[in-house]
């Protein structure tokens, strides 16, 4: 063979040829050695996929509740937040009080999106789902309570003088003559 040449010709000094040569023996003719039988291969690669099934599952049911427990991070921290802002209303409290109503409102629309990555027929969500939804409405009630201290809620008689009718006159009085 030339250097350059291709390989094309059979004077190659490696190779390996795959034709079928049916005179060689097929490794069914081959005897198993003692004490190795082939049912007992296949059982333990199934017991082998099952185990990763499970432990596929098991990773997946922990997952789902540690992204279930996340909001009550989140609630820690805009609870630090809003005690921060103090109870006057200004452009902070604010802004503080609507990102804490906005995340949960967010968050508990998409609740299916969340424990999409984690659904399995060996996994049951349900639990989880329950706890997340739980602690945004944690978080949801605390915003609403945030807002009631800045007083932007209306729960006294006076927010609502506006919507009243003018109280009917019980007596009248007018102005008089002196005499003296």
């Amino acid at each position: 063979m030339e250097k350059g040449k291709g390989v094309m010709g059979s004077g190659r000094r490696w190779a390996v040829d795959f034709s079928d040569n049916s005179t060689a023996p097929s490794s069914r003719d081959i005897p198993d050695p003692p004490g190795f039988t082939r049912a007992s291969v296949d059982q333990d690669d199934s017991n082998l996929t099952r185990q990763k099934k499970d432990a596929e599952a098991n990773w997946k049911a922990q997952k789902a509740w540690e992204v279930a427990q996340t909001p009550f991070k989140n609630l820690l921290m805009m609870g630090f937040m809003m005690w921060m802002a103090g109870s006057t209303v200004h452009l902070f409290s604010i802004g503080i009080t609507f990102s804490a109503l906005w995340q949960p409102i967010s968050a508990l629309q998409g609740v299916g999106k969340v424990f999409e990555p984690y659904k399995d027929n060996k996994v049951d969500l349900l639990g989880p789902k329950l706890l997340f939804i739980a602690l945004n409405l944690g978080g949801l009630a605390l915003g609403v309570w945030k807002l009631n201290t800045l007083g932007l809620l209306p729960t006294h008689a006076s927010d609502w003088v506006s919507s009243l009718s003018p109280a009917q006159e019980v007596e009248y009085s007018g102005g008089g003559i002196s005499l003296q």
